[in-house]
């Protein structure tokens, strides 16, 4: 039997959903959906400067699992900027900051968050 999955905490949603290639060439690609806990990482470890250890701990889950959502997430970032795709964010396994946690870096901001949210893959 499979281990549940453990949602990760994140502590806000960006502020515009979607990317895209400004030209209007189309890429023979489809897009490319990152989940926001991907986002959450790309946030955390490249715009926040955490390590993966800190961002690990204000995620709620273990530096591996960080590690490995982490390199998905700049893949897709990647994979983007090669080959021209949309990006889209959204869904995953998340729970939405409330700002009362130990770990959290940014309670200031958390409390705009009035209700946990669980999507378990969806939106």
């Amino acid at each position: 039997m499979p281990r549940r999955c453990k949602y990760r905490r994140i502590c806000t949603k960006p502020d515009c959903g979607s990317f895209g290639p400004k030209d209007s060439s189309a890429s023979k690609h489809g897009p490319i959906t990152m989940t926001l806990d991907e986002f959450e990482s790309i946030r955390l470890i490249d715009f926040e400067s955490m390590t993966q250890e800190e961002c690990a701990a204000q995620m709620g889950v273990s530096r591996t699992t960080i590690q490995s959502i982490y390199h998905n997430a700049r893949r897709k970032i990647a994979g983007c900027l090669v080959q021209g795709r949309d990006l889209y964010i959204s869904g995953g396994d998340y729970i939405m900051c409330d700002g009362h946690t130990k770990s959290c870096r940014h309670s200031s901001h958390c409390t705009l968050h009035n209700q946990n949210h669980y999507t378990g893959g969806h939106e």
